[in-house]
């Protein structure tokens, strides 16, 4: 027997070998997030709905067609602006209306079926490329393509894209429910949240936590713009609730900018700050009648406290006053949203013009060309699932085709072991109304956890509905795990392993992209040739695809080698270009509060290493130290970006 005080043994080498890897464990960490529990009861009334009325009706399989449309609508129900909500739901669903329609029109016409769906898939991948509202229209025409395509459709050719229509229309009207009692308040709240979480901010200010917290903000802040923004180019007139929200949002950057300069000084912020902040979050969330009270806070003993009290004495004024807009110019700060036919036209130009949406559309085109010609040389029941499987692991915002693939197949495993039980255990008939509201709501309550969640979730419910429409019972489960395994090495060859990208990242070039916009950044930080709110709005932007590059890497971070240890080398840097531009804002708050002006020779030194490291992220995959020197006063406002720039500068590869 060991001693109680004896070392632990050692893991042996067969422990370590049969661990699995790092990249696949992050792929498999769940995700932490909130339950969207109305998301929950509006799937599980929306899906088991059309199939008690097909019951009721003698008509089982147009229940299950309209059930399979609602589905549909729960995967696009994830706005919290009701006017969003109907974009997200809507727009899909005519969309998988077109694609139903495409695919029965050709089905049991055998290679005409394949051209026409490998065509579809070309468009489908192009149109994903836009943005999140094309992305899932793009999904549910390419899926629907493929189930008109490979399921015999009941009824005449319209009846299928009619009900299925509908199932998603019923999911949009539960949606809407509450407009009435709710309009705004989705808004308001997302404000509210961008303020709490600049609360925590500035209680993070001087501690490790500060870069934990200064990311949330600024995805805090890129959620609450999308959303109001996005609400007022559809509002006629110039609503004075959305112009006061927009108000809000500008008056809290100036807290926002403050918060390096707090950081910098590395003591922690008076309670009593982020106390404050809280407070006008509340006031934000629900406004009251009477005045919001200044700020009480405590003197201000440093630079970045008299910065903070400033900001905050803003924010209320703002609150106060009856005209945001004479506090805020809000169209000079932010720009006025284009035109929505303005805004179509130049994603259809991008779309047709973009060698990354032509690349896409062709890599998925591929692989479902494939995926339908192998089905059509080789006899598989239900042939159908092999393309499915492809569209979702190709899907490009779901993350790194190489760890969809391996989730898609864990995830379709742990789905059909539930599906094996209520197939077999459970009579079909009347007991598929309230499986399928369990089954539905599950869902929602999962997708936020990651993909395979997702996809385990969703592969009960769709072979549910299956059954409904082919009662093949229980011989449904082999046949689609094989299937899913086919579509996943489909992908795995010709949508990953045959592309360059796969194996060459292009993160570098985002993220030299990103270093050359801070360069520009820190030149027109200093000095009057370039007006406030111009600096605001690259500021903004800058943060942003900052915020889009960090997303980027946490997704090439779940792929394998080369390209997760890559991305993982480079993380740093990322970091460190983020700091600069905090550094960078820092610096133009101290000015603002007195600070000396720094010479025109300082301000080109920090921007000329900056686009030295651009030209060498462009030119190299490989990170080297290049050593840096400045010649400016150390007592310069600039000295802190100074050493953020020598940080950056010095990162090197592991292998140095």
């Amino acid at each position: 027997m060991r001693r109680r005080d004896s070392p632990a043994p050692p893991r042996s080498l067969s422990a370590r070998a049969l661990a699995p890897p790092p990249w696949l464990v992050r792929t498999l960490k769940p995700q932490t997030a909130p339950i969207p529990w109305a998301a929950v009861a509006r799937a599980s009334i929306a899906m088991a709905l059309p199939l008690l009325i097909g019951l009721a009706a003698g008509q089982p399989a147009y229940g299950a067609l309209a059930s399979m449309g609602a589905l549909s609508g729960v995967i696009g129900d994830t706005a919290d602006a009701y006017r969003m909500r109907i974009f997200n739901i809507a727009v899909p669903q005519l969309f998988g209306a077109l694609g139903v329609t495409i695919g029965s029109l050709v089905f049991g016409h055998g290679w005409i079926a394949v051209g026409v769906v490998t065509l579809v898939a070309l468009a489908s991948g192009m149109m994903s490329t836009i943005g999140a509202v094309a992305s899932v229209a793009g999904l549910l025409l390419l899926l629907n393509s493929v189930v008109g395509a490979g399921l015999p459709m009941p009824g005449e050719w319209w009846l299928a894209p009619a009900l299925m229509t509908g199932g998603g229309l019923l999911v949009l009207t539960l949606a809407l429910l509450a407009w009435p009692l709710r309009s705004g308040v989705p808004e308001r709240a997302a404000v509210a949240a961008t303020y709490r979480s600049v609360a925590a901010l500035l209680e993070a200010a001087g501690t490790e936590r500060y870069g934990e917290a200064r990311t949330a903000v600024t995805t805090s802040l890129n959620q609450s713009y999308d959303l109001v923004l996005a609400r007022r180019t559809r509002s006629h007139g110039r609503n004075p609730d959305l112009v006061r929200l927009i108000a809000q949002l500008n008056a809290i950057t100036p807290v926002v900018e403050a918060a390096p300069v707090a950081h910098q000084c590395g003591e922690p912020m008076p309670p009593e700050v982020p106390a404050a902040v809280r407070r006008l979050a509340d006031e934000v969330a629900s406004p009251g009648d009477g005045a919001v009270p200044a700020p009480v806070l405590p003197d201000p003993l440093n630079l970045s406290a008299d910065a903070v009290d400033h900001a905050l004495r803003h924010v209320a004024e703002t609150l106060n006053n009856p005209d945001p807009h004479g506090i805020v110019n809000v169209d000079d700060r932010l720009g006025r949203p284009a035109a929505l036919r303005v805004r179509a036209r130049r994603a259809a130009r991008n779309v047709l013009l973009s060698s990354a949406s032509w690349r896409y559309g062709l890599r998925l085109a591929l692989c479902i060309g494939i995926a339908q010609s192998l089905v059509s040389l080789i006899e598989v029941p239900r042939s159908y699932w092999v393309a499915l499987t492809v569209t979702f692991v190709l899907k490009p915002d779901f993350g790194s085709v190489f760890s969809r693939a391996v989730l898609r197949a864990l995830g379709t495993a742990a789905g059909l072991v539930v599906a094996a039980a209520v197939l077999s255990e459970v009579p079909r008939g009347w007991w598929d109304v309230p499986v399928m509201m369990v089954l539905a709501a599950l869902i929602p309550a999962f997708t936020p956890r990651g993909y395979g969640y997702q996809t385990a979730a969703i592969t009960p419910v769709i072979l549910l509905l299956s059954d409904v429409l082919n009662h093949q019972g229980f011989g449904l489960v082999v046949p689609r795990l094989v299937d899913s395994l086919i579509g996943c090495a489909i992908s795995l060859v010709a949508g990953y392993l045959l592309w360059p990208e796969s194996w060459h990242t292009r993160i570098g070039d985002r993220l030299a992209d990103a270093v050359a916009d801070t360069a520009s950044y820190v030149e027109s930080a200093f000095g009057t040739a370039v007006e406030p709110a111009a600096r605001a709005r690259m500021r903004r932007r800058l943060y942003r695809d900052l915020s889009v590059i960090r997303t980027e890497f946490q997704r090439a971070l779940t792929e394998p080698p080369p390209m997760g240890a890559r991305a993982a080398a480079w993380w740093p840097l990322v970091i460190a270009v983020e700091r600069i531009v905090d550094a960078t804002t820092a610096a133009r708050v101290r000015i603002r509060h007195g600070a000396e002006e720094p010479g025109l020779t300082e301000v080109g030194e920090v921007a000329r290493q900056l686009r030295e490291l651009e030209e060498g992220l462009r030119g190299s995959e490989i990170l080297e130290e290049v050593p840096t020197s400045f010649t400016g006063p150390q007592e310069s406002v600039l000295e802190p970006l100074r050493q953020e720039v020598v940080a950056a500068r010095a990162i090197a590869s592991p292998g140095r």
